[in-house]
């Protein structure tokens, strides 16, 4: 299968997220004192890529952005490796 299509196929299935899981309140969040890595996906219909990158910017995290939807860590697998043994080798 192409990765056009590795991408397509979950992108064409995603639905929006529901928002009371933006808003809903927790205790103090980790990315205030943990170093923070993300992956934004520009296709991703669930979180908009715009508000990935506004939470990325102030978690202050190394952030990637690629061209996949939702499920990055399925359509482009190694991008996201790539980040996560980024972080790895941060953080060691």
């Amino acid at each position: 299968m192409s990765a056009a299509r590795r991408r397509a196929v979950p992108a064409s299935r995603q639905r929006p997220l529901a928002f009371n899981a933006l808003v809903e309140e927790s205790k103090e969040p980790a990315w205030l004192t943990i170093p923070s890595w993300s992956v934004v996906g520009k296709q991703d219909a669930v979180i908009p890529a715009a508000q990935q990158v506004a939470m990325s910017r102030r978690a202050k995290a190394h952030t990637i952005e690629i061209n996949a939807p939702h499920l990055s860590m399925v359509t482009d697998a190694g991008a996201v490796t790539n980040q996560i043994e980024a972080a790895a080798k941060a953080t060691d």
